[in-house]
């Protein structure tokens, strides 16, 4: 058998093994959470106006035009978005350069080189000696190979560590989206609720103008006195100054959505706009659909999977690596004859290598790392819990406030109702001015407070679609087989 056939022979015997080996180190499972079979609070609770969220585009569920306008450009414009895309850009070209450890390195040179020698001769890297005196110049092209032969699956593991981390950049991504897309939602029905405090408190201010007046009618009549127009100037330049705080409130709102929207606030300005009356709560389904839809948890998971090869690449450090390495090329001291059969040199052989005594680094560095693995699987739990959590207080606080709004409803007719008697008592001489005040206070304040308990659910509501993942779900992400049989494939064929 000739040179080149065993070569040929060695090298594809390698390729089998490197290909066939198995890895060492644990294979992953994805380890039990503690969901529970229904969310506590959702029990027995049935939601007044159920929307069901179809995609990722859950806030058509408000049927609101300007939110939508709005929430489409959190996916173009918002920088916290746009750096944990890059950030997943940077993690999947990882997997890359991971991936290229599979192939053998392969690289080119060329040199001349000038020497002297006395009349023992001077010997060429090729082995020859040339006798005689002189100097002389040495030609040499060349190309070279090495292979790092996976043998012990150790470059698979720290692939499939960086499959993980790239699939945990993604739901990284996912994750930072649907915050912006919920905060956004927030920010936007704080301001509608703003919006709406102005209108009452403007309605407000005129009936205190009305009253104002009537009270200096009365005063010229000589029915009163000027303590009650004192006190109902008073009144109007309260409810005025109330305007103005709320007119603040509104600005920082606007100015936190456009933000959002990756704009500086003076290139947003925001049309008024309704107030909506309808909450459309979003139906929760069972505790263990958090762990698909969830992109915070798809997160934790990946991690705890990458942590877990990472085990496996820590271990193959206790084998010896086998490298298959290889030249060809010419050498001649003649550049115009460099390539000629007769001046190539070649050479091919594997070599291996194994650490003998290396004071406990390896032992350590496997430690280690199932330390770090221990540690992911405690942040995944702990994450699933509160998941579980924030399920759990929305739901407690859509049920509380929405018996909460109907009482503050039926408050504000009472209110309305209380009012409207005390000022035709007033105007009839029989009720003093201070009940008026009282009458009317108590009816801008229940309608205040029925307001900020409308803001409250659909807040509470906007940030339960973010609480149950939105319509995201990790099937968009490829499983722990998927990604890494994909690569692999891409890596041998």
């Amino acid at each position: 058998m000739t040179r080149k056939p065993v070569a040929a022979v060695l090298l594809g015997t390698a390729c089998a093994l490197a290909l066939t080996a198995c890895a060492v180190g644990p294979n992953y499972h994805r380890p039990p959470a503690p969901p529970s079979v229904v969310f506590k609070e959702g029990q027995g609770w049935k939601p007044a106006a159920p929307a069901q969220v179809a995609n990722e585009q859950w806030w058509t569920i408000y049927d609101d035009p300007a939110l939508t306008a709005l929430e489409g450009q959190v996916e173009i414009s918002n920088q916290n978005l746009k750096a944990a895309v890059a950030n997943y850009y940077a993690a999947r070209e990882a997997v890359t350069v991971t991936r290229g450890s599979f192939f053998p390195s392969i690289g080119l040179g060329a040199d001349a080189t000038r020497s002297h020698s006395g009349t023992g001769g001077v010997s060429l890297p090729s082995g020859i000696v040339q006798t005689g005196s002189g100097t002389r110049t040495l030609y040499d092209l060349s190309g070279n190979a090495s292979w790092d032969l996976d043998i012990w699956g150790k470059i698979r593991r720290e692939v499939e560590s960086d499959v993980a981390k790239a699939q945990a950049s993604a739901a990284d991504v996912a994750a930072a989206r649907l915050s912006a897309q919920a905060t956004l939602a927030e920010d936007y029905f704080q301001l509608r609720a703003a919006e709406e405090e102005l209108r009452l408190l403007k309605t407000s201010v005129q009936d205190y103008q009305v009253s104002l007046k009537i009270a200096q009618n009365q005063v010229n009549a000589g029915t009163t006195t000027l303590a009650d127009v004192y006190s109902a100037r008073t009144q109007l330049e309260n409810t005025i100054a109330q305007e103005n705080e709320v007119e603040l409130s509104r600005a920082k709102f606007e100015h936190a959505i456009a933000v959002l929207v990756g704009k500086a606030p003076s290139e947003l300005t925001l049309a008024q706009g309704e107030f909506t009356s309808t909450v459309p709560v979003v139906p929760t389904g069972v505790p263990s659909e958090l762990l698909l839809r969830r992109p915070d948890v798809a997160a934790a998971e990946r991690d705890l999977e990458s942590a877990d090869a990472q085990i496996g690449v820590a271990e193959a450090a206790w084998f010896p690596s086998l490298t298959l390495s290889g030249t060809f090329g010419y050498e001649s001291s003649s550049l115009s004859h460099l390539i000629r059969a007769s001046n190539q040199v070649w050479s091919f052989g594997p070599s291996a290598a194994e650490t003998l005594f290396e004071g406990g680094a390896i032992l350590g560095q496997i430690r280690e790392n199932r330390a770090l693995y221990d540690s992911a699987v405690a942040t995944y739990r702990e994450t699933v819990l509160t998941a579980f959590q924030q399920v759990e207080d929305d739901l407690a606080t859509l049920d509380y406030l929405q018996t909460d709004y109907a009482q503050e409803n039926e408050a504000v007719v009472d209110a309305e109702r209380s009012e409207t008697l005390t000022l035709n008592q007033y105007r009839a001489g029989t009720a003093a001015y201070s009940s008026v005040i009282v009458a009317q206070t108590a009816r801008l304040s229940a309608q205040i407070t029925a307001l900020n308990v409308q803001s409250q659910r659909l807040v509470a509501s906007a940030d339960l679609v973010d609480a149950i993942g939105g319509g995201w779900n990790s099937a968009q992400l490829k499983t722990h087989d998927e990604g890494v049989t994909e690569t692999l494939k891409s890596t041998v064929q």
